[in-house]
Order: structure tokens, then sequence, then C-alpha cells
């Protein structure tokens, strides 16, 4: 069977202890590195594929402290505590320099933890939104190769078509699954839960630079009820807080079409004036 472009984009070699090659993927390409989800999804494989794993994720922060380059780099992925039911790992993404030294260009943490049944509940629930059958496909605007990955029909608050700094509001929700069909699992939710444009271009339609800091997902989902979404379609819903001297925020809620809240994230991104 043909491997599909996402999980070539995330594959990594084993070198040692916790130590595993691999490479960016030109399918994934940003305007200047790749795209953050798919480095975040690589950094959380790291942690998936180590023998040590106890339970799944919980949570993952990834830190973009410089952009990868295209080509080569290793991941470092430790336990550095593990408990009855958690489990705390460090991860780091390195790569050469110009020096030709390795440089760290991602720094991560990841909790995992062993869930147990217990009272549940979402008291966030899904917005009333029209159904995916009902909203038009909407071709995103822009020269980046990852966009052509995902398949995205936004309900409201999409791309600006005119940078006339007219924008009023920050909030966007749309409808969005991989372009190829492929279940969605923990590494696919957290690349999906980046998927989401620069909050700043929304709110003012002005298109200036901007980049993500650091980003956090927290899954509230584990793979058995992932794999209920399948290829199934996920509601998506970001927003900003506050845009302020160079930096803004932004939280995002993801929900699966029968209404169960996937994951929550909170990023802070840098934009230039």
């Amino acid at each position: 069977m043909t491997v599909h472009v996402f999980d070539q984009a995330i594959a990594l070699t084993s070198t040692g202890d916790g130590l595993y090659t691999g490479a960016t993927s030109p399918a994934y390409a940003n305007m200047v590195g790749p795209f953050g989800g798919i480095t975040a999804a690589t950094a959380l494989n790291a942690v998936m594929l180590h023998p040590a794993l106890l339970g799944e994720p919980l949570s993952l922060t990834v830190n973009f402290c410089a952009a990868l380059a295209d080509g080569p780099f290793t991941v470092s992925a430790q336990p550095v505590r593990t408990n009855r039911s958690t489990q705390h790992w460090v991860v780091s993404i390195t790569q050469a320099g110009s020096s030709g030294e390795d440089e760290t260009v991602v720094t991560a943490s990841v909790v995992t933890a062993a869930r147990r049944t217990t009272w549940s509940v979402d008291d966030e629930p899904m917005p009333a939104v029209r159904r995916p059958d009902e909203v038009k496909p909407y071709t995103v605007p822009s020269p980046v190769e990852w966009i052509k990955r995902y398949e995205m029909r936004p309900i409201e608050g999409a791309i600006p078509r005119t940078w006339d700094g007219s924008g009023s509001d920050s909030r966007s929700r749309l409808w969005m699954r991989e372009a190829v069909p492929r279940p969605l699992d923990l590494c696919g939710l957290a690349a999906l839960a980046d998927v989401f444009f620069p909050r700043i271009w929304l709110r003012r339609a002005t298109h200036v630079p901007a980049g993500t800091v650091s980003m956090t997902v927290y899954f509230h989902a584990g793979s058995a009820q992932l794999a209920e979404v399948g290829h199934g379609w996920v509601l998506g819903q970001a927003r900003a807080q506050a845009f302020r001297n160079g930096f803004f925020d932004q939280t995002a809620l993801l929900w699966s079409e029968a209404g169960h809240l996937l994951c929550s994230s909170h990023q802070v991104v840098y934009y230039k004036e």
C-alpha cells in the first residue's frame, strides 16, 4: 500500500535510545520552513514511537526556536519522569547550522497518561453550524504547499480576499479534513490544530508577516474516539484574545461531526509591523 503523504512527512528512523532522524517534506512547505503543524506532529511522533511510552498524549507544547531548513534533522525524545498514571517527556529537534554544528530549532514537552474511565462531559458544546455538505469547498488563495494537503470549508472568517484594513473580528469556523483520505489519529489531530491562518490577518484584513512562537495542544480524545471519526470532518474554531506589542494569542477548539470535543489549543504568535 502507498504510504500517506502525512505519514511520510512525520516518518522517523531510530538511531538509539530516544534518538531519531527525519527530514522535511516539500509537501508541507510553508513560506519559511515547514508547516508548524507537521513539525508538532513530528515531535509527537517521536514520543509515540518510543518503547517506554506510557498511555497516550494528554498535552503537547512546541516552541519554535527557529525555522527548520529543508533537509535532514535529528529528534531526541526522553522520558524525564514516569508516575503511576502520567509520564513527562522532553523533546528537541536539531539541525546542522551554517557552521556545521548542531543547533536547536524546536523544543517540546509532552505529557502522556494512562486514562481511566470516569465521569466525563464536554462543557464547551459544538456550535450550531451548517453541515459540511451545506458549505461550499474553498480554495485558499495561497502559494504554499501544505495548504493543498487539507480540504477546508469555511463557515465564517475565511481568509480575506481584499487586504483593505476593514477587518473587525478574529473568529473563524470551518470544516476540515485531510485532502487525501487518512484516518484521524493523535499526530494528525496535532497538525489540524495549527491549520488556522494568523488571526491578525482576519482581524485587520492586513497582510503582515507572522509566525507561531509557542503552541500547546490539549488532547481530550484518545485513539479509540479518534478511530470513530475516521476520515470524517472536523469542525475547527479559532480566535484571538489580544494583539499587543508584536504578539497575539490564539485559542482553537476542534470537534468531531458527532459533537465531541477532540482537542483544544492555545498559541502565541509573533507579527511584524
